[in-house]
Parts: C-alpha cells; sequence; structure tokens
C-alpha cells in the first residue's frame, strides 16, 4: 500500500506546533497499515471524529450581545487577518476531521472486516455526516475552499486549489442525505453522543439556510420536525442548566466535564459576590432587544419603563441575563451604585455588594452579567458541566419559519412553528393566544423583522448570533455601534442616580432588525462608550485562508481585502 501523510499541509502546522516529535500513527489511533481490522477499530477512530474541537459554533464575542471591559476581539476591531489563530485554527481543525472521515471512509470501502452491510453504511454515514458538517462550516466562514474526498499524497496537497463554494456545497448535501438514510434516529446508550438521522437533517437545514438555498433548508427542517422524536423543553429556564443535558430538545451537543478539563472559565461570567469577576458580560445591546410582553420592541411599547429595564419583557430576558434586585446563586444580585449591601439568601445576612461600582471600581462595567445556564456548580469549582448544544429543536422550528418566509410561502404551519418557540417562553401553549404575543400577521416584511428579533432573543449566549450577523448582511449595522456601559461613579451618581433617570436614561430606538441605537444618550453625556465596535464589510463577510497555507501552497487565492 502506497503510505501517505494524512493531515496533509492543511493543519500541518497544528501538528508540528503541538508536539517536537511527530508521531504520525499513535498508538491510540492506529495508521492505514495496521487498523481498520475490527469493530472496536472503527468504532475507536469514529469516536476520533466527534473531538470537543471539531465541533461547536461561533463566539459569543465576536458579536453586538457580548461586553468585555474595554475589548475587542479581531472581528470586533475588524483587525481580521490570516495570521490571526482563529483563523488558522477552524481551517486545521475542520481539515483534520475532513481528513479522518476520509480515511474511515475509503478503509470501510476498501476492506473485508465481516460486518454486514447494514453496519457498515451506518459506519460510512457517521463520517460522512462529519466531513458535510466541517465543509459546510469552512464554507459559511472562507466561500470556496480546498475541497477533497480522497486521500492524497503530499506533493498533490501542496498544488490544490479552491473549489467553487456551490460545488462544495452539492457535496455537502450528498453526504447529508446519505446519513439521513443510514444513521438511526436514536442510540439505546444513553451515554452516546453521536450522529443521529435528526442531527444529520437538522445540519443541513442550516448549512443550506447559511448558503441562501431556502428550499433544501426548509425540506430538510420539515423532515426533522416529521420524525416527531424532539420537543421543546417545557421550561427555558432550566433548560440550560447541567442537569437537563439530555432533554429532549437537544439534537446534537458536546459533553463538558470538569473531570475531563472543562475550556470554559467560569469566573469570568460570575458576579464579583459568587468569587467571579464579571467581565464577560451580555451587552445593553442584547438587554435592548428582547422585545416587551405586548410583542413590541422597547421603543415602540407603552410597558417599557427604563428604569426598570427587566418588567414587562420577553421572559427569556430574564433568564438570560441576572435582572435587578433577584436572587442568583443564593445573593441578590444589584448594581445600583448606593447598593452598598445585598442580603445574602444563605446566610440571612447582608454582606458587602461587590458587584455595584460603588464598592468595586472593576464590578461589571454595563451593570449586566449571565444568567442563562449557569448555577451553583459554576460556583463550587468554577468550571461547568453543561453540555455544548451545538443544535436544538428550537432552532429547527425557527429555521423552517425562516426558508418559508425567504420562500414567501407563508402558511399556517409557518406561524405555528414560531409562536411554539414563543409561547413555551411564557410557558403557555401556543394556542392560548391571550397569554404570550402570538404571532398572526402574514406580511413577508414584517415577519422577516419578527424571525430576526425572535433569533437573537431564543439563542443569546449560544454562538448562534455571529452567523446570523453575516448571513442577513447585517454585521455592517450591528458591529459599527460603539458598546456602551454605565458612567464612571462620580458622574454615574451625579448625572444618573440624583437626577432619577436609572438605569437607562433614555428608551433606546430599536431598528427592523432589533439592532439598537444609543446615540443619543452617548452625545448627552449620560452613558459611557466601552469600545468602538468595527467592521469592514468590503471584507469581513468572509474570513481570510491562513497565511500560512498561502505561503506553502501557491495555488491557493486569498478572498478579496486580505
Amino acid at each position: 500500500m502506497k503510505n501517505f501523510i494524512y493531515i496533509i499541509s492543511i493543519g500541518l502546522f497544528i501538528g508540528l506546533s503541538a508536539c517536537n516529535d511527530l508521531d504520525l500513527a499513535p498508538l491510540s489511533e492506529g495508521s492505514t497499515d495496521n487498523w481498520y481490522n475490527n469493530e472496536v477499530e472503527i468504532n475507536m477512530s469514529i469516536n476520533n471524529l466527534y473531538g470537543a474541537g471539531f465541533w461547536g459554533n461561533d463566539q459569543v464575542d465576536w458579536t453586538d450581545d457580548w461586553t468585555y471591559r474595554e475589548n475587542l476581539t479581531a472581528i470586533t476591531s475588524a483587525t481580521v487577518n490570516g495570521e490571526w489563530g482563529t483563523v488558522e485554527g477552524l481551517w486545521a481543525n475542520s481539515y483534520t476531521a475532513i481528513t479522518r472521515a476520509n480515511t474511515i471512509i475509503h478503509n470501510l470501502e476498501n476492506s473485508d472486516i465481516g460486518l454486514s452491510q447494514e453496519v457498515l453504511d451506518q459506519y460510512k454515514a457517521e463520517a460522512r455526516f462529519a466531513r458535510a458538517y466541517q465543509y459546510a462550516k469552512l464554507v459559511s466562514h472562507y466561500g470556496d475552499v480546498v475541497f477533497y474526498h480522497d486521500n492524497i499524497p503530499l506533493d498533490e496537497a501542496y498544488s490544490l486549489t479552491r473549489t467553487d463554494k456551490d460545488e462544495v456545497m452539492k457535496t455537502v448535501y450528498e453526504d447529508f442525505d446519505y446519513a439521513i438514510d443510514h444513521l438511526p434516529v436514536s442510540y439505546s446508550n444513553n451515554e452516546i453522543k453521536r450522529g443521529t438521522k435528526g442531527a444529520a437533517l437538522a445540519f443541513k437545514a442550516r448549512a443550506a439556510l447559511y448558503n441562501g438555498d431556502f428550499q433544501i433548508a426548509k425540506e430538510a427542517a420539515q423532515h426533522c420536525m416529521e420524525l416527531e422524536v424532539y420537543d421543546l423543553y417545557p421550561d427555558y429556564g432550566e433548560l440550560f442548566l447541567p442537569e437537563n443535558r439530555d432533554a429532549s430538545e437537544i439534537i446534537f451537543s458536546i459533553p463538558r466535564s470538569t473531570a475531563l478539563n472543562s475550556d470554559l472559565s467560569a469566573r469570568g461570567y460570575l458576579p464579583r459576590n459568587s468569587g467571579g469577576y464579571a467581565t464577560y458580560d451580555p451587552s445593553w445591546d442584547l438587554l435592548a432587544s428582547y422585545l416587551c410582553t405586548d410583542g413590541l420592541p422597547v421603543d415602540q411599547s407603552p410597558l417599557f419603563d427604563p428604569k426598570e429595564p427587566f418588567k414587562n419583557r420577553d421572559p427569556r430576558c430574564n433568564y438570560t441575563i441576572v435582572p435587578f434586585q433577584s436572587e442568583f446563586l443564593g445573593v441578590m444580585y444589584q448594581p445600583h451604585p448606593d447598593s452598598l449591601s445585598v442580603y445574602n439568601f444563605n446566610t440571612g445576612t447582608y454582606q458587602i455588594n461587590n458587584d455595584t461600582k460603588g464598592n468595586q471600581f472593576y464590578a461589571s462595567f454595563n451593570g449586566l452579567v449571565w444568567k442563562k445556564g449557569i448555577d451553583q456548580t459554576w460556583v463550587d469549582d468554577f468550571s461547568a458541566e453543561n453540555s455544548v448544544i451545538v443544535i436544538r429543536y428550537a432552532d429547527v422550528l425557527l429555521m423552517y419559519a425562516e426558508a418559508a418566509i425567504e420562500l414567501n410561502e407563508i402558511d399556517d404551519t409557518v406561524i405555528d412553528v414560531m409562536n411554539q418557540v414563543r409561547a413555551r417562553a411564557y410557558k403557555v401553549a401556543p394556542s392560548n393566544v391571550s397569554a404570550y404575543p402570538a404571532i398572526k400577521t402574514r406580511s413577508q416584511d414584517e415577519l422577516r423583522s419578527i424571525l430576526r428579533m425572535e433569533r437573537r432573543m431564543e439563542f443569546a449566549f449560544e454562538g448562534l448570533r455571529y452567523m446570523d450577523l453575516i448571513r442577513w448582511k447585517i454585521a455592517e449595522d450591528a458591529l459599527n455601534n460603539p458598546d456602551y456601559g454605565m458612567l464612571d461613579l462620580e458622574q454615574l451618581r451625579e448625572e444618573i442616580v440624583n437626577k432619577d433617570l436609572w438605569f437607562f436614561p433614555e428608551v433606546p430606538q430599536i431598528d427592523q432588525n432589533g439592532v439598537p441605537d444609543f446615540s443619543s444618550m452617548a452625545q448627552k453625556g449620560l452613558i459611557k462608550q466601552l469600545t468602538n465596535r468595527q467592521f469592514d464589510a468590503s471584507r469581513q463577510y468572509l474570513w481570510p485562508i491562513p497565511t500560512k497555507e498561502i505561503l506553502i501552497n501557491s495555488n491557493l487565492s486569498q478572498n478579496p481585502g486580505y
């Protein structure tokens, strides 16, 4: 057998920098010469396709949902280039997974290991499922990408060119279709977190939606709904807690465990009263984007009171961001500068309030902290065991609705699925239209606007906002607005508290996509600009091809503007 280097130039530098002695066939993984001889070895290889580094959504801090004091990312500062580690890492990890999948498929098709055709088809379906996911992710970020379905020698790898993304997507849909046909609906072992028919349908719908193939997206989402194996968890606030990691709403997730070196540093998200730093916080943009309980944005609803911004809001607001003067992790949360002590529900006594600028300069710079999915386990060892939810049933419902809206195929099913998601937030049946702001309009423009606001409310803190901004082409609006927070302590008391303007001094304006405008308050000196977000629309809707790949392969072209 001719020997190939399977981790080819695509991702080569990751491997070289990770260890001094590059072992191309570690004993835990085998090689093509001594592996794939039995089902145990095949299962081990397939399990390697589900590594946490290969799956997951985008970062919240690339979006207008996020505040990190006075810091920006490469995306929100418009400094993205081909040497950014995230650009290199996504490319390398995706191609590592693709190459592993290709290797598995090649060996399954060319080896006689005595397994039934049904079992072989399922294993091959898992590899094609993983491969489709990786190529779809590459296309959504880079556009045209290097494409290969075979194991290739190193000299050929150095000469590969980019393939038109539409051609790549055709094979992505073919791979997903094969997975849909051959993967099981579920596994008997609840501990197994592997690809299923529903996951293949859901990811196909997402890939198609991101690529603007709305008919494909609609049909895939509809078929996923027709499986009737998923449903909305009845309590939105509890869905994301560690004990609900196996909820029937979750279609595909990656387990996270403190025992397995959790990748989440919890202290940055936790309030200072709970031993955290309150550095990674929800933005004012996110808080202002939640609709009121009458279904209207804050600048249109008579129910919105800027002095009590959590009152009369869609319930997902208070499930995602900690409301003021509410118990959180056993302590009252109150960032008001004159609230120098707060009640501790655990001890039954008052304690120094470290979550107010009145006591701590480094308390949350905008007064907000995350709540969604956070519980006492985060405090106990400053880590988290929540599963990383990659896709869930609410996304399938809203993808179906969005695709139908864009196709202008608006019927009762579109309104029904959107109302299912919204009614769940209010803990009522969708038919109980007097108990929540049910959606009734059939206007395409109005539904598009509602859908975009609904997605922001539903999926905050889940890594979906970035690609929504990119595919809707509204990143240039959302990410060219400054990020704001509270004035410094002396000014805050003088200009806001003493003039009875706490918390928001005015009502921000909201555009048709749910993007707030705080500029009027800023011009009056009532709020403080924390950062000056930047987004270069001439280039940033695509990422650059990693510079290392361009240097090693002269046949690779770079995306415009980089």
